[in-house]
């Protein structure tokens, strides 16, 4: 008996009887792991002011497409879809994954994007704000006091929080 094999070792024995070796990874850590990105949201919807109303994980409108928006909003006249990132790393990905779900959802409306107020995303945000600014053109202060009025701005941006 082999008390820790090694992957070569597995495969070894796995092909001697007619098996091919396969290997999963599992994230370690808590259960929920987007725990930081709940919090974003919980802190997001409580900067709206009625008649403002949240709906949470909404689904691209397209079967079989498991896509959602983290959130959309609505004041009765207008409507914005909201992307919550606890974290940037890729801008271009980010906007990318974005453009595709206003490609996909022609109701997505104004796309709001919520970020985690961190010292990574502030830096991160610093260095690729003006490349997000055709996409996302008003800044945190102006939908805040839009949001905090009770109405979905007309055009999206991009939120710290």
């Amino acid at each position: 008996m082999i008390r820790q094999p090694s992957v070569r070792v597995i495969c070894r024995a796995a092909r001697a009887v007619g098996l091919a070796a396969s290997v999963k990874l599992y994230p370690a850590g808590p259960p929920v792991r987007d725990r930081a990105q709940l919090a974003l949201l919980a802190r997001f919807a409580a900067t709206l002011a009625p008649p403002i109303s949240i709906l949470r994980e909404v689904p691209l409108p397209v079967s079989g497409d498991l896509r959602a928006w983290d959130a959309r909003i609505s004041d009765g006249r207008r409507v914005a879809s909201i992307e919550a990132e606890s974290r940037i790393d890729d801008a271009q990905a980010l906007e990318r994954r974005i453009a595709g779900k206003q490609r996909d959802d022609p109701g997505a409306g104004a796309v709001i994007l919520v970020v985690n107020r961190t010292a990574h995303n502030r830096q991160a945000l610093a260095a690729c704000r003006e490349g997000l600014r055709e996409r996302f053109p008003l800044d945190g202060g102006a939908i805040l006091a839009s949001l905090r009025r009770g109405q979905v701005p007309a055009v999206g941006g991009i939120v710290l929080l």
